[in-house]
């Protein structure tokens, strides 16, 4: 359950239904608890929905906070380390202005109006909830050696800039930090036009600070870009490694389930054949019951008929041995007679 529980609060990477429904609506709830900020006296419907964004909040903390292990995957230490992240801090921050208990606590000390700003913070719980913001942090994690390159540089030039024209036209800039703001806003072509340079000296500086600015700002929107299309195309690739996957996983379901079929099959035909050879085997062992039934009747019936054979030729042969004994008894009567 735990587990399940992760993988929904967590940012879709496998296209998880009920993730990305979670992700949409924790954005909304964000969006929802940065309305009472736009208003001075937020309305009481905007009261009631801050109460019930700060308890989602909190389950949601609660949330990471159980499932932190899988997380951070370093055992039993994850639940003590999780509350100490980064995005955890957040999720601190942003609840804290909304509990009551922390407003009676600080109002006396005038602190109320800081934590109520710090429920802006609740704008950076967004950036779990968006794989493109999650691209675009990996993009500046990748590139940030290139990035300080870039800004090592463009500091470089801001200070020689700087000390350039502070040397050049001391007058025009009483101080040295309102020489770097000079070359702040002039290499990011900007120029707000409070402070400039009157000198020819000076004007030749800041066009080249121009020239230069146009430059240094181009470098790390084009390292920027070529990185993100990177990741774009890494993105891609690995969408389609999870597509082709996602696809060999059907294909093999649907073969397990075809063998599986073919085997049930399979086996209802060597049912079927052991049935029948059983129901043979049955019918030949009635037949030969029978057979032997018969075979048995017969030869009683041959028995019987020879018993009644045997004792009629026993009469027969008592009755002509009656006979033959009377025979001499009938003579001497015959003989008397005559």
């Amino acid at each position: 359950m735990r587990r399940r529980v992760f993988d929904i609060i967590e940012v879709d990477k496998t296209d998880d239904r009920l993730s990305q429904i979670y992700d949409i609506y924790m954005m909304l709830v964000i969006v929802v608890s940065l309305l009472p900020l736009a208003f001075k006296e937020p309305p009481r419907a905007l009261q009631v929905a801050e109460q019930v964004t700060v308890s989602l909040y909190c389950l949601d903390y609660l949330l990471r906070l159980w499932t932190a292990d899988y997380k951070l995957e370093k055992g039993k230490k994850s639940f003590f380390i999780y509350p100490f992240t980064p995005m955890a801090i957040v999720d601190i921050l942003s609840i804290l202005p909304s509990l009551q208990i922390m407003h009676r606590a600080f109002t006396s000390l005038r602190l109320l109006r800081l934590f109520r700003t710090l429920r802006v913070l609740r704008l950076i719980k967004s950036f779990r909830y968006s794989r493109n913001i999650e691209l675009i942090t990996r993009v500046f994690v990748k590139q940030k050696d290139s990035l300080l390159v870039v800004c090592w540089l463009a500091l470089g030039y801001i200070i020689a800039s700087a000390l350039i024209v502070f040397n050049v036209e001391p007058d025009t800039f009483p101080t040295f930090f309102d020489a770097v703001y000079w070359a702040t806003v002039s290499l990011t072509t900007v120029g707000y036009g409070d402070i400039y340079a009157v000198s020819a000296a000076g004007r030749l500086i800041t066009m080249l600070s121009s020239l230069f600015g146009v430059a240094i700002v181009a470098l790390p929107a084009g390292i920027l870009t070529a990185g993100y299309m990177d990741e774009l195309a890494k993105e891609k690739q690995r969408w389609e490694e999870r597509k082709e996957k996602r696809r060999v996983r059907v294909e093999t379901r649907k073969r397990i389930v075809i063998a599986k079929r073919e085997e049930a099959d399979q086996r209802r035909k060597v049912l079927a054949a052991e049935a029948e050879e059983r129901q043979e085997a049955k019918a030949a062992e009635v037949a030969e019951k029978k057979k032997i039934l018969m075979t048995q009747a017969e030869e009683r019936r041959v028995a019987k008929a020879a018993e009644a054979e045997k004792k009629k030729e026993a009469r027969t042969a008592k009755a002509a041995a009656h006979k033959v004994r009377k025979a001499p008894k009938l003579a001497a009567h015959t003989e008397e007679d005559c």
